[in-house]
């Protein structure tokens, strides 16, 4: 069965345009009720957390969905801007039954989106998704409980301090970052407070980029999808790292000393080998996604540390670190799962661990965080309308034949995005030209049918 609205990553779109619309939030609130209260095995509900970003869009959407959520009896705990994986971990300790955060992640302010966690913190599976979908058609109204049950709304003053506690207990017990120049870019974006809290408790000498959010510039230039201020910031102040969280502070990407981009294959690869080495990596396994360097699989393996590959998405890593049994996952893209202290990507709390994994070292984060050579690998997108290019004829042939090319020497990658109107052509391999070749005719192939 086909998806209307979720996509793998929530409900994503542009703001006041189906279905990012306040109608359709009113009805996501109270579909979600309803589902999760039918699936509650006769457990009262009553409580759910609202977090959001910075976008200038996020207090229409705030205030429809905690609309939608009172009217079918709900009591809404409202955080302010906060990180998603904060939003994740109030709904746990808040004992609340639905976790909801408006962002569109790494998107321009013009979009947004709805993620929703269940109560014990995790994004919730693409089959209660479509199962809030089916109710969102129903007759809602109709559903409505009486005048006496309708719930009420309050604002939850100290959540940004609860989520900067948390996030300091999972640095070393008795270790500060005394010495250590970090420039934070906060993406202008829902951690611009509580980042540089964080690091400034932890004694750090903080730098702050992108910490003055108005609605407008969440992503602008800024944050883990444009490091080049970042990466100019870090040379200019001569400071130890650069860290750059997404709109959201769901992902993470470090900026060395030199000013180079270190992305989530390289974190991951350091912080498997940090856990590997403290006996806490379990079952010698990283969860990755398909989209992650194959440098890392291979790195991995002389490490005695298997690498699982899931389809693209943090939630779909999590759902194989959950089913294995597994404590380190993530994303090329920076997210970032570390399950012993979390139930989600979190950028904040990963570069919190890769500067504890630099202090020990005692080296530069150039030293520390160049774990293996990455093959070559290009990335390119294809924009689309309508239809599904993938579905051709050309471009299935297209495809096949750049596989074909590769065979032996790397590997491609083509899929739709889950977020967006975009066909994604990834391919590395050790021959940068038979790469190169590889993705361009694919998406030539692409181009012609979009």
């Amino acid at each position: 069965m086909s998806r209307k609205y979720f996509g793998t990553d929530g409900i994503r779109g542009t703001a006041n345009k189906s279905p990012m619309t306040a109608g359709m939030a009113l009805k996501v609130a109270m579909a979600t009720s309803l589902v999760l209260r039918e699936r509650s095995e006769g457990k009262p509900m009553n409580r759910v957390v609202i977090g959001k970003d910075t976008r200038l869009s996020g207090y229409m959407l705030e205030q429809a969905m905690a609309s939608g959520f009172v009217a079918m009896g709900m009591d809404v705990i409202r955080t302010g801007p906060i990180p998603t994986p904060a939003v994740a971990r109030l709904t746990s300790t808040l004992r609340a039954d639905i976790g909801v955060m408006i962002s569109a992640s790494h998107n321009p302010y013009q979009d947004n989106g709805i993620k929703l966690f269940g109560a014990d913190g995790y994004k919730l599976s693409d089959e209660i998704e479509m199962a809030i979908e089916a109710a969102m058609d129903d007759d809602l109204e109709a559903q409505l409980p009486s005048p006496d049950k309708i719930g009420k709304a309050t604002q939850l003053d100290d959540a940004s301090g609860r989520y900067v506690e948390y996030i300091k207990r999972s640095f070393p017990k008795g270790q500060t970052l005394e010495g250590m120049k970090v420039v934070i870019d906060c993406a202008n974006g829902a951690a611009y407070k509580v980042a540089p809290q964080v690091l400034w408790e932890l004694e750090a000498d903080v730098v702050k980029v992108g910490d003055k959010p108005n609605g407008r510039n969440i992503n602008d230039g800024v944050g883990a999808t444009a490091t080049e201020s970042l990466q100019e910031k870090v040379v200019e102040e001569g400071a130890d790292i650069g860290i750059a969280l997404d709109g959201d502070a769901d992902r993470v990407i470090i900026v060395d000393e030199k000013g180079q981009r270190v992305d989530g294959d390289q974190l991951m690869g350091l912080l498997a080998l940090m856990k590997q080495s403290q006996g806490f990596l379990k079952n010698s396994t990283v969860v990755a996604t398909v989209m992650s360097n194959l440098g890392l699989e291979k790195f991995l393996e002389t490490q005695g540390i298997n690498l699982e590959r899931t389809a693209v998405g943090d939630r779909y890593v999590v759902e194989r670190m959950r089913e294995g049994d597994f404590n380190l996952g993530g994303e090329q893209s920076g997210h970032i799962v570390l399950s012993d202290f979390g139930t989600t990507g979190d950028g904040l709390l990963a570069a919190l661990q890769v500067l504890a994994a630099v202090k020990e070292a005692g080296k530069k984060v150039s030293e520390v965080c160049h774990v293996f050579d990455p093959y070559p690998q290009v990335l390119k997108n294809v924009s689309y309308k309508q239809g599904a290019p993938l579905d051709t004829v050309e471009v299935k042939d297209a495809i096949s034949k750049a596989e074909a090319d590769l065979m032996g020497d790397g590997r491609l990658l083509v899929r739709a995005s889950g977020t967006e109107p975009l066909i994604r052509v990834m391919a590395e391999g050790q021959d940068m030209s038979k790469v190169n070749a590889a993705v361009n005719h694919v998406c030539e192939a692409v181009q012609k049918v979009a």
